[in-house]
């Protein structure tokens, strides 16, 4: 059966905290077998023979918003998707020491005009949005609280919804559930 993983933009944010155990019943109502959370409740891995991409996110945030009572944008991926994310190397290059490696995820392919404007530096800040490709921008940090830079700055550029992980984490979720 393929796994996917949704990747839940703010579940934890902002004063609204949802338990891990929450997200897997409400996920488990929805038919999705084998419902675990990863290191942050915000990444839920699952199972289902359904398809659609598209389709299961408008299901799963249907769910959350009767469940939750606010919207909670899902990006969901299979975990070959998330395979060929890590194995993309977009970080190739990139000096490592001090840095953070952060893949932003869109439910839309990135704009052509927008890929051809990186890498940018995103303003008062030393971060980069250095690529993009398909659904998946990658961006480059350098502590300091930057790393909570690059999605709404994405968000603004593009005019969409994002969610925004460290590349460790979707190597993490590759590494268990791949």
């Amino acid at each position: 059966m393929p796994r996917f993983i949704a990747f839940l933009r703010g579940i934890n944010v902002g004063g609204r905290s949802v338990k891990k155990e929450k997200l897997q019943e409400t996920f488990s109502s929805l038919g999705f077998e084998n419902v675990s959370t990863f290191k942050q409740s915000g990444n839920v891995i699952f199972e289902t023979n359904a398809e659609g991409i598209h389709e299961l996110e408008e299901r799963i945030m249907a769910k959350l918003q009767t469940v939750l009572d606010y919207s909670v944008p899902v990006f969901l991926r299979s975990t070959e998707q998330l395979k060929s994310v890590v194995k993309m190397e977009s970080f190739k290059g990139q000096n490592s020491e001090c840095s953070s490696f952060l893949v932003t995820f869109l439910n839309e392919l990135s704009p052509v005009a927008f890929t051809s404007q990186l890498p940018l530096t995103i303003p008062k800040s030393t971060a980069q949005v250095i690529s993009a490709h398909g659904t998946e921008v990658f961006s480059v940090t350098h502590g300091g609280g930057e790393g909570a830079l690059p999605n709404p700055f994405i968000e603004s550029k593009l005019k969409v919804k994002a969610t925004t992980r460290n590349l460790n984490v979707v190597r993490d979720i590759v590494e268990k559930f791949g």
